[in-house]
């Protein structure tokens, strides 16, 4: 009875001081549909798995709020999710901590992380998890024959109606000069010029009255519930979660996508750096990258998860695969986002679209 007595208080003892040790990390994401994926697939099995636990914060995108912390050496946030231009911008500017690709899982058949990766996906401070793109989508209910390019996106004569459009000056200047005749793979070279930038603010300018602004992901399908957008751009699993798991008729226009990657990084000076990176190490494994794909439709940025992709979530019918940015019937126009031009021009740009708005 003693020696029972003894074994029960060490196992106690044990439980007690594992729950002590058990810490917590703060993931910054883009909230709605995304971190909801993203909750599903990486911090309920992580935290299944290690007992740690994951605080999960929002935000529009960029640096600002991470340049303020890293530089006040206030460092709040653990981990984030953001664009490749700004995970090579961050980690230029050392905001962001280096990553060792050791510490990322092989695939499944034992291939290393570095050869099972998307090219490009990991970089010196940062590792992609999904592959998106800006589309533009219009409510089917609303519209019978609707919009099938996205010079029908500024053709307010044909399609009356506002126009929906992230806020900044990045997407927006693309999709201006592919309306405008230029084709997908000359899309920065003409960017890359001065003539180029007038050109896609011109081709702006035809549709800035009729449009309608929005910042976080979760507005545009909003905009289109409501009625106050005939269309609008949108992140393309956006749009799939308001059609699956909300039944908004909605439609995806696909023509001149533009796709991109997001990254996880690791604040510079954060909190709780050694369990961030092993949140990431173990939410960009095979398994949990094709866990995320059965919630939205974001490509893995593995190229193991993709035999295992199947369906939707909730609905066995609905193959995630045709609803993917790199489906060979979606990928036909797409325009792949130059990072590189973005990192060296996003801050010019900015200013020159903040100008333009006002004016």
């Amino acid at each position: 009875m003693k020696m029972k007595s003894i074994l029960l208080g060490a196992a106690a003892t044990a439980l007690v001081a594992g729950a002590a040790s058990a810490g917590s990390i703060v993931a910054v994401s883009w909230g709605g549909a995304y971190t909801k994926s993203q909750i599903e697939a990486y911090h309920k099995p992580w935290t299944a798995k290690t007992g740690n636990t994951v605080i999960s914060e929002d935000y529009s995108g960029g640096l600002s709020e991470v340049k303020s912390q890293v530089e006040a050496g206030n460092v709040t946030w653990d981990i984030i999710d953001l664009e490749m231009s700004d995970a090579v911008r961050g980690c230029d500017e050392g905001l962001f901590e280096p990553i060792d690709p050791a510490i990322l899982p092989p695939a499944p058949d034992g291939t290393p992380a570095t050869e099972d990766f998307i090219d490009g996906a990991i970089t010196e401070c940062a590792v992609a998890n999904i592959v998106w793109s800006t589309i533009f989508a219009y409510d089917n209910s609303k519209m019978a024959n609707g919009p099938t390019s996205i010079g029908d996106f500024f053709d307010t004569a044909k399609f009356p109606g506002k126009r929906g459009l992230r806020k900044g000056p990045k997407a927006n200047l693309e999709l201006a000069l592919a309306a405008d005749g230029v084709p997908a793979d000359k899309i920065y070279e003409v960017l890359s010029t001065p003539e180029g930038v007038d050109r896609a603010f011109a081709k702006l300018d035809t549709i800035k009255g009729d449009v309608v602004w929005w910042e976080a992901g979760a507005q545009p399908p909003q905009l289109l519930a409501d009625g106050e957008v005939a269309m609008t751009t949108a992140y393309n699993g956006r749009i799939f979660n308001a059609v699956a798991a909300e039944g908004k008729p909605f439609s995806i226009v696909w023509d001149s996508q533009i796709f991109d990657v997001d990254l996880w990084a690791v604040l510079k000076g954060a909190p709780n750096k050694d369990l961030a990176m092993d949140f990431l190490a173990f939410s960009t494994a095979t398994e949990q990258l094709a866990a995320q794909a059965s919630y939205i439709s974001y490509g893995p940025a593995r190229k193991s998860s993709a035999p295992l992709v199947g369906s939707y979530h909730t609905n066995p019918d609905l193959d995630m695969g045709p609803q993917m940015p790199t489906a060979p019937e979606n990928f036909k126009t797409a325009i792949q986002n130059d990072f590189e031009f973005w990192a060296d021009n996003q801050d010019e740009l900015n200013e020159r679209f903040n100008a333009w708005l006002i004016n």
